[in-house]
């Protein structure tokens, strides 16, 4: 047992009171004199006695306490004067001193002497504290008295170091020693501390371990190193007492050497300590480290300390515990106990140290960061990596960025894991439940995603934990529906396993729940319900024929089953019917069922049967029945693709049901021959036809022959394209208009998810046909939506928190812009609807056309009412059906031959049909949302400030039911085909280049043609690079994949060898994407092209190989002529620009000459040209993109010298006229781009040299100071040309702060004070040169007037009580042997420069 020492001197004394109380209620002592009689007082004519009742305490007789009749300090002042003031002094002492020996010889007398007096005065009257003190500590507070007591003391206790413990249950030494504890003044430590440890030598084990532990509570500071050095010496003679001497040496202050010594005794005994031990040693190793040696002693630690060290003797004892009988498991049972109180103590001792010593948690982290192997890695290691990252919120980043290098280098492998967490798995399910109802998204989604894979796992382990998972139902309100379906899927698992029949309480829970949010009115409880029992629906029905070993018609539902399956599906339908969106939701609920293939055959073929006959009759009718009724537009049958005869055939009746449901609420009603038929809302036509094609797609194994008329047959429609009736129609007739159009396509979406893998060239023929007719109609919806601005959709996703979903403001404030003329511009002549966000740009989304400047030619061609028709329908994304992932093997498609039969079914003609560039355009759109969405990191999807999260995922349900692995497998799988389109693209302009001889928009180009290849150039590329960017990638398992992808791209160039090197994948994939950068139409398509080069030489162990090529290539393209129309002066996106410059000056061999380039000979070629004209060495420079180019140049100067690692004196001369070089051609590059404000004296600009300036002299004052104290003697006409040219930028840096606070521009003013602050350092840093160089007499100040940028006096107060520029001067002849005139007369420039800077303000 390790033994606490106490932290205050009020719980020393509040539990000797209680000691006392429990000693009153004892029987006298047998040692006690019978003669005595009870509470009498002690007569007799010793000096002890006398002074004791002159100053305030009676003695007594037997077990009374004896009687304190004044306060506690009173009597030791009146003893102490008493003492002093007796004539026998000092004689008297021993007199006193004598007589208490005499007196406690008696054991009861002494007994009472170590008690607490009884008090007599008033409560109120006492001006001390409320306990009261033995007399012998009372005696022990008096300094004259304090050495004899102590003597006295020790000469008595060995008379009963050996005795038991009296039967009143005092320990008489433990009573004596606690009179020594929390003194207010030791008179002679030293002494005391011999006797204590004299004492704790000779006295038995149990008493050495008291002793020793409450040495800090006796003895004061100056007495700790002594003791200190004792306790070293007795640790190694007796290993006995390790725990409380390391406990008490952690309470003292020693000196670091001894600890160190200590630490390093105690580090080589801590394999074979105790597990009791443990904590008191862990805590002294970690009391006892430093900054110093925090790294060693902390790596030397985690090798001799593991988890499995603390964690198997209780599983050992737990084990052994079941082989014997009950009172053995009792003892065994408890001893396991005790092992999980140390082992919590032992954890608690740690991370007090890791939260409150940095270097403790540093060094931790530093340790398992340096340990490589996978063998040397412990449980321990990610025990401690979670509680550094629960204590210590500064450390988080640092944490997980090591936890993802230990995973994706396989470090940390899942066999490590298991080990760590294997006997806490109801503190980990209690955690991961707590995170699930914390409400956080993040959160609630990563805790939902381990809880599904243990119960994957291990569904036997967890069914014991269903209790606590089940409690979650009650925090439904806050999940997402994804959330919401996966909990369920979790419930119902561990409820309707059949293994296990405990569970009918969760089983009875669900159903509760389920009814009562499906008998609910609002749609958010009822999409619970309706998630809630389609999920358990089918855990219920599932076909465990794929996992079970027993026969196929005994792992099929019973008719008990099937019948309890059946009836929570009717519940829901009827619960639903009332509801078209509810309806809707259903459907995709059970359709998703179903496409995850787990429902066993039996309830598949009930569910069959009921759905092919509701939806012919919901929305089916024949071709030869014309709707009859008050339209109000002309119904027709459109969009058949076979030519039907009056008598047979099918069309989609969706006009009259739109109708009937939009129409039919103003009183006009639908006259039908069946009027009393049931209403059907359009709004399930889509998720119905969903379902109805999953079921027969899985009863027939893919084969959709039976429903295969629904890909030709019409639908009834009126004439869509407006033509010249636009104007002239209602506003109810535009939003009847477009949602006819929503509905229409999102059925012809549904269409193309419904027989996208069909292998007939035929079917393969009429899905190209309907892809094209999806792309007529959007651009045909665009031309509605533009004059309909307030209109919202019909919904098209339903697994919504809430139906109220409307597009966003802005889409249709900019249509209304646009209308209007205000804003110029034209959109996308392929008219595609999609343009998902950029995650390099926030202007991609209205840069999607990749070439602006292209409509230089032709653009009036296409203005007038194309112009008025610009609306995104990225902003309606929300209302379109979902296409799946197998809707893009429509990519591998080339030529398809469609055959035309006649009448009597043969071949009358033959048809080629092609996927189109527009077509494709829209399939490489909706893709590059869909990569971007799963595998883009959600650090770089910026979610905009009061946007919800949900929003950006709604559309992307069915793609959230799969890992972010399968989309990347999917993608991979389609490389190949997009690399033929990208291909016969980069083809397409380079032919189209030589036709018009190199000029990109010559008269031969079809403006419309162009704008789509072009988009799906950049579609392309930022599909591939957002696929290469997938940190996946990093990932062990999925390293193939990698390999896969990458074979690819090799196999384009030539058919590699089957088994090369990741290297060799990546040089030659590099090369193949290189090859693209001569036909690259659009700046747009030129920043993913180099992004995702720079992606794939992230991954290459040796990339310097390439980044010239990186640098080259940026280059190139910044000098290339990007096409601007006339309207479009800054055409370039400002934040693309900046990251390819960005990405050229980083990868440039040198930055410096790189900047001197774009600087010297860019700008002055600006300066000297027209002014819409731009530099003829880099064209991408103009007057509108010069600030990008500033900023970028500066950043980058700045940033290329704060990583020059300043030189020290023990350098070579080599090395010192290398830096010296590399400076100065910093501070030229410095000075032309400083010169710059004074023609481009924009206030972005100014505020460009305002903050970097300061920060380039910052970087000037740590990095070149330094080199220059030791190079300015032996290199003087260098350092005099730096210093020289750096002292005219500082001087133009003064002029800009004072034209920042003439102008009053915050913005601007607000660098002043730290700029004017920096540049006061270099005047004293200058200075400290100057005195290091012996050329203290040469430094003078002076002042200089305050001017503006052009140089122009700016008349103030201060300027003109100072006429001159010198105010004062130190005689140049007094200089020393190395600063000679010309030298210091520079210097005295850089001084007057910098030193009126302070004067000015």
């Amino acid at each position: 047992m390790v033994s606490k020492r106490r932290l205050s001197k009020s719980e020393d004394k509040e539990s000797l009171i209680e000691d006392v109380s429990k000693a009153r209620k004892q029987p006298l002592s047998k040692k006690t004199k019978k003669s005595h009689v009870h509470n009498e007082v002690e007569e007799n004519d010793s000096i002890f006695l006398k002074l004791l009742k002159t100053s305030g305490v009676i003695l007594k007789t037997g077990e009374s306490q004896n009687q304190l009749t004044v306060d506690q300090v009173v009597f030791q002042k009146k003893l102490f004067q008493t003492l002093r003031k007796h004539p026998s002094y000092p004689k008297i002492i021993e007199e006193f001193v004598s007589g208490l020996e005499s007196y406690i010889e008696d054991q009861d007398s002494f007994r009472s002497c170590l008690l607490s007096c009884e008090r007599l005065q008033d409560e109120e009257a006492s001006i001390s504290t409320s306990y009261s003190k033995s007399l012998i500590k009372l005696l022990l507070g008096i300094d004259i008295l304090q050495p004899a007591i102590i003597k006295t003391l020790f000469e008595k206790l060995p008379e009963f170091l050996f005795e038991n413990v009296n039967s009143d249950g005092l320990n008489m030494p433990r009573l004596i020693i606690s009179q020594l504890k929390w003194l207010d003044r030791i008179v002679d430590g030293k002494d005391l501390t011999t006797k204590l440890m004299q004492l704790i030598s000779i006295a038995p084990l149990y008493l050495q371990h008291d002793f020793v532990t409450s040495l800090p509570e006796i003895l004061g500071d100056s007495q700790h190193a002594d003791v200190g050095k004792e306790l070293s010496d007795l640790l190694m003679e007796n290993t006995a007492l390790t725990v409380p001497i390391l406990d008490v040496l952690s309470s003292l202050r020693l000196d670091l050497k001894l600890l160190s010594r200590v630490r390093q005794l105690v580090m080589g005994k801590l394999l074979s300590v105790k597990l009791d031990d443990l904590p008191v040693i862990i805590k002294f190793i970690l009391h006892s480290v430093t900054a110093a040696d925090a790294l060693e002693v902390i790596s030397e630690l985690r090798e001799k300390l593991d988890l499995q060290h603390c964690i198997l003797p209780s599983r050992l004892q737990a084990s052994q515990s079941k082989l014997k009988n009950k009172g053995q498991q009792s003892s065994s049972g408890n001893q396991e106990n005790n092992s999980q109180d140390c082992v919590i103590l032992l954890f608690d001792v740690i991370r007090s140290a890791v939260r409150y010593e940095k270097i403790i948690s540093e060094a931790w982290i530093k340790a398992i960061e340096n340990t490589a192997s996978v063998s040397e890695h412990k449980t321990f290691d990610l025990a401690m990596l979670l509680i550094i990252y629960s204590t210590n919120t500064q450390t988080k980043k640092y944490i997980e960025r090591v936890l993802r290098n230990k995973i994706r280098s396989g470090c940390f492998q899942e066999q490590l894991l298991q080990s760590t967490f294997y006997i806490h798995d109801l503190e980990v399910v209690g955690a991961l439940v707590t995170h699930i109802c914390s409400g956080n998204e993040a959160e609630v989604d990563t805790a939902l995603d381990v809880l599904l894979e243990l119960v994957v796992l291990n569904l036997s382990a967890m069914r014991l934990n269903a209790v606590f998972v089940k409690g979650i139902l009650d925090y439904l309100d806050n999940m997402s529906p994804q959330q919401i379906r996966k909990l369920f899927y979790i419930l119902s698992t561990l409820a309707f396993s059949k293994q296990h029949e405990a569970s009918s309480h969760i089983q009875d829970d669900m159903h509760l729940v389920i009814r009562k949010q499906l008998s609910s009115t609002i749609f958010k409880y009822k999409l619970i319900g309706i998630i809630g029992a389609v999920t358990m629906a089918g855990i219920m029905a599932a076909d465990r024929s794929r996992s079970s070993n027993l026969t196929q018609g005994r792992t099929d539902l019973s008719n008990e089953q099937c019948t309890q399956v059946t009836s929570l599906l009717q519940l829901v339908h009827s619960c639903s019917e009332r509801s078209p969106q509810a309806s809707a939701l259903y459907y995709d609920e059970f359709a998703n069922l179903i496409q995850g293939g787990k429902l066993a055959p039996k309830a598949l073929e009930w569910v069959g049967q009921t759905i092919f006959n509701d939806f012919q009759d919901a929305f089916v009718v024949d071709f030869c029945v014309f709707p009859v009724g008050n339209y109000p537009f002309p119904v027709k049958a459109l969009y058949g693709l076979e030519e039907y005869s009056s008598h047979d055939g099918i069309v989609i009746n969706l006009l009259p049901l739109l109708f009937s449901q939009d129409f039919a609420k103003d009183g006009d009603r639908m006259t039908s021959k069946e009027s009393d038929q049931k209403l059907v809302s359009p709004l399930c036509l889509a998720p119905y036809f969903r379902l109805l094609r999953l079921c027969v797609e899985k009863q027939h194994n893919g084969n959709l022959e039976e429903i295969d008329g629904l890909l030709d047959c019409p639908i009834y429609l009126t004439d869509l394209d407006p033509g010249d009736r636009l104007e002239s129609m209602s506003v109810k007739e535009h939003s009847f208009m477009c949602s006819l159009i929503f509905l229409t396509l999102n059925w012809f979406r549904e269409v193309v998810n419904a027989f996208c893998q069909q292998t007939p060239p035929e079917m393969k023929g009429k899905v190209l046909t309907r892809l094209k007719h999806i792309v007529e109609l959007q651009r045909i919806l665009e031309k509605y939506l533009a004059v309909t601005p307030d209109y919202v959709p019909p919904l098209a996703n339903f697994d919504l928190e809430t139906l109220d979903v409307t597009p966003p403001t802005s889409a249709t404030i900019s249509a209304k812009i646009r209308k209007q003329g205000k804003i110029g511009g034209k959109r996308k002549a392929d008219g595609s609807k999609t343009s998902s966000p950029d995650t390099l740009s926030k202007e991609d989304s209205s840069e999607c056309d990749p070439t602006p400047s292209n409509r230089s030619q032709l653009e009036k061609e296409f203005k007038g009412k194309e112009e008025k028709t610009s609306v995104s329908l990225q902003s309606y994304h929300a209302f379109f059906r979902e296409l799946d992932i197998e809707v893009f093997s429509i990519l591998h498609c080339g030529l398809v031959t469609k055959f035309i039969l006649d009448t009597e079914m043969h071949t009358a003609a033959t048809e080629i049909v092609q996927l189109q560039p527009p077509e494709l355009l829209f399939l490489l759109e909706d893709l590059s949302q869909k990569l971007e969405n799963m595998l883009t990191p959600s650090v770089a999807r910026r979610i905009p400030f009061l946007k919800s999260k949900g929003n950006r995922n709604i559309g992307f349900s069915h793609l959230h039911q799969r890992s972010a692995q399968e989309v990347a497998r999917n993608i991979v799988q389609l490389l190949a085909p997009m690399c033929n389109h990208l291909e016969n693209i980069h083809n397409y302009f380079q032919c189209l280049t030589a036709e018009n001889q190199g000029v990109v928009d010559g008269p031969k180009m079809k403006v419309q043609e162009y704008h789509v290849m072009s988009s799906c150039y950049q579609r392309l590329l930022q599909i591939f690079h957002g696929l290469f960017a997938w940190s996946g990638f990093f990932q062990p398992e999925n390293h193939n994949l990698l390999y896969s992808a990458l074979e690819v791209l090799t196999n384009r160039l030539k058919q590699g060898e089957p088994d090369q090197s990741l290297e060799e994948l990546l040089r030659q994939s590099f090369n193949y994407l290189q090859n693209f950068s001569h036909s690259i139409p659009s700046f747009q398509c030129a920043i993913y092209l180099i992004r995702l080069l720079m992606v794939i030489l992230e991954k290459s162990t040796a990339p310097a190989q390439n980044k010239g090529k990186i640098a080259s290539l940026a280059r190139q393209f910044l000098c290339r002529v990007w096409p601007s129309g006339e309207k479009e002066k800054n055409s370039l996106p400002t934040e693309q620009l900046h990251t390819l410059l960005s990405i050229y000056l980083e990868h440039t061999n040198s930055v410096l000459k790189a900047i001197e380039e774009i600087a010297g000979v860019g700008v002055p070629e600006l300066i000297n040209s027209p002014k819409d004209a731009s530099s003829s060495t880099f064209p991408t420079l103009n007057r509108h993109t010069f600030v990008i180019f500033f900023r970028v140049m500066m950043a980058e100067l700045e940033k290329t010298v704060k990583g020059l690692q300043a030189g020290t004196a023990a350098d070579s001369q080599q090395i010192h006229e290398e830096k010296l070089l590399y400076w100065n051609m910093a501070v030229r590059d410095f000075s032309i781009l400083i010169n710059l404000i004074k023609v481009f004296d924009s206030r972005p600009v100014l505020h460009v040299c305002l903050k970097y300036g300061r920060l380039f002299v910052e970087a000037f004052l740590k990095q070149c100071m330094p080199l220059l104290d030791f190079s300015f003697r032996k290199h003087r006409e260098d350092v005099l040309s730096l210093l020289e040219t750096f002292q005219l930028d500082t001087r133009l840096l003064h002029h800009l702060c004072g034209h920042s606070k003439i102008h009053q521009d915050t913005k601007l003013t607000k660098h002043v004070p730290l700029l004017k602050k920096t540049l006061e350092l270099l005047v004293c840093r200058v200075k400290a040169m100057l005195i290091f160089n012996n050329c203290r007499e040469a430094f003078w100040l002076g002042n200089l007037k305050n001017r503006d940028l052009q140089g122009e006096e700016i008349v103030s107060q201060n300027s003109e009580e100072s006429e001159d520029d010198t105010a004062s001067q130190v005689s140049k002849s007094k200089a020393t042997e190395d600063g000679e005139e010309n030298e210091v007369s520079d210097e005295e420039k850089e001084q007057d420069s910098e030193e009126s800077d302070g004067d000015s303000d």
